[in-house]
């Protein structure tokens, strides 16, 4: 699949998961949802120590998230999203999307081995869909 092809198929889950998501609104975590949010797309932030985040109610880990999250947002140093891609391969989810700043190699490999689509290239959802910090 063409990088293009694989943000079109990210694209499709129902619901996306953006873990690493931040109440600091000049972090990357907290854009990435606000992102999704902007363009319509329905966004679940995953935080550990919030209750919600731009409004919207926060799950304390991967999960957590309901069935129809089939894609998520890490915004995560690549230490921790080597210890969450096993955790959401567990929980079913088919496409992740590590912003840019978040890969880990043996995370990428492991997604890649399990057949799930991974972008992990230096593509960020802000671009791609175009954020406005507004």
């Amino acid at each position: 699949m063409t990088t293009q092809q694989q943000i079109d198929t990210f694209l499709t889950s129902p619901a996306f998961g953006v873990v690493g998501a931040s109440q600091n609104r000049s972090k990357y975590g907290n854009k990435v949802l606000r992102c999704y949010l902007q363009h319509g797309y329905g966004a679940i932030p995953v935080n550990p120590n919030e209750q919600e985040i731009e409004g919207v109610a926060c799950v304390a880990a991967i999960g957590d998230l309901p069935p129809e999250v089939k894609s998520i947002s890490m915004i995560t140093p690549p230490e921790v999203t080597a210890r969450l891609v096993p955790l959401a391969l567990e929980q079913g989810i088919e496409n992740i999307w590590m912003q840019p700043g978040a890969e880990h190699p043996e995370a990428v490999a492991l997604c890649r081995q399990r057949q799930v689509n991974v972008i992990a290239d230096g593509s960020c959802l802000l671009v791609v869909l175009g954020y406005h910090d507004h």
